[in-house]
């Protein structure tokens, strides 16, 4: 086995240079026995973990415009809607109804939305409906504080406050400013997105981080992504887990291209390498499907990132319903556990 996937079965740090090595140049089916390896030693056992929310949008108007999102809508446009508090109640009813007890919170970047709706809503959800909820983008808690006049730490603090208990990495997509340029150049720079969400973990709200690959990205690239969530976690220790997506067709302003199989598992099976400080790395059923996502969890990954019930920016090739989860992590050959979004 190649030196490097062997030092990291031994628990030793891989480098940038390293990663990016094993990336180009070892046989995927190599790094993903290794990281199963580790997989297996950072989580012993057969478990493997699954939870259960509903994403709600809270908004579509967005001024943020990525070029890859066909979700967002101007504020003018007839198909801009922003959801009462007895929309989102009924959609939080609906998904208790089906064994959710989480809210996944997110919108847009919509100016028009005064603090208190956000405070109203997370004190809803929290106080009279009794779920946890993990909400709000980095970029997203960047320009509420800055429409209010307020810091990033005093809404870290009021949101708090109101009930939210994590928040997650999105808008990630691949930290490297130039591919931030061409994604969505009004997101926040690589650095100022780490630095949002080790605020965030400093105020004791964790979550995930990601990385979305698919376009015209570069290995480097790729492993500058990783490099910038370990060094964030190093620092602040909020990440709880890692998923690895690909970029799904919405528009035809940004280019996409196919990712095999083969390939989405060696860079699931690296971050699994590459982490040696996050707990838990998922596999994206969501946007893989479920073959792939059996595959995964031979190779490096513990935890399925379902159930999702709701989801209106990606088609959903996941599961809906706690039965399918548990049945699909049987059938994978392990034994299933429900956790919180938190890994409670």
């Amino acid at each position: 086995m190649n030196f490097l996937l062997q030092k990291a079965i031994e628990g030793n740090r891989l480098s940038p240079a390293e990663a990016l090595d094993i990336l180009k140049n070892a046989p995927w089916t190599e790094v993903t026995q290794a990281a199963n390896l580790v997989r297996h030693r950072i989580n012993p056992g057969n478990k493997v973990g699954y939870t259960a929310f509903r994403i709600v949008n809270y908004t579509n108007v967005c001024e943020i415009t990525c070029s890859f999102c066909s979700f967002c809508w101007p504020a003018h446009s007839p198909e801009a809607y922003v959801l009462s508090l007895d929309e989102i109640r009924k959609k939080t009813l609906e998904a208790k109804a089906k064994g959710a007890d989480q809210i996944f919170l997110q919108g847009g970047v919509n100016k028009d939305i005064p603090l208190e709706y956000y405070t109203d809503v997370l004190k809803m959800l929290t106080q009279e409906l009794g779920v946890k909820v993990r909400g709000f983008s980095p970029v997203e808690l960047v320009r509420i504080a800055e429409f209010n006049g307020i810091s990033l730490d005093e809404l870290l603090d009021i949101f708090k406050e109101a009930g939210l208990s994590s928040v997650p990495g999105a808008g990630a997509e691949i930290l490297s400013d130039r591919m931030r340029q061409l994604l969505s150049p009004k997101k926040l720079p690589a650095q100022q997105w780490c630095d949002t969400l080790a605020a965030c973990h400093k105020k004791g709200l964790p979550g995930s981080a990601n990385i979305v690959f698919g376009s015209v990205e570069t290995p480097e690239e790729i492993i500058e992504h990783l490099d910038y969530v370990r060094k964030t976690q190093d620092i602040a220790h909020g990440f709880k887990s890692f998923v690895v997506w690909t970029f799904q067709p919405q528009t035809d302003k940004f280019p996409i291209r196919h990712v095999r199989g083969d390939e989405y598992l060696k860079l699931l099976a690296l971050s699994r390498l590459y982490f040696d400080n996050i707990p838990h790395i998922e596999v994206s059923l969501l946007g893989m499907g479920l073959s792939l996502g059996e595959l995964g969890l031979h190779s490096g990954a513990d935890d399925i990132n379902s159930i999702v019930i709701e989801e209106n920016v990606l088609q959903n090739h996941g599961l809906t319903s706690i039965e399918q989860a548990e049945d699909f992590i049987k059938n994978a050959g392990f034994t299933p556990y429900r956790r919180t979004l938190n890994f409670d």
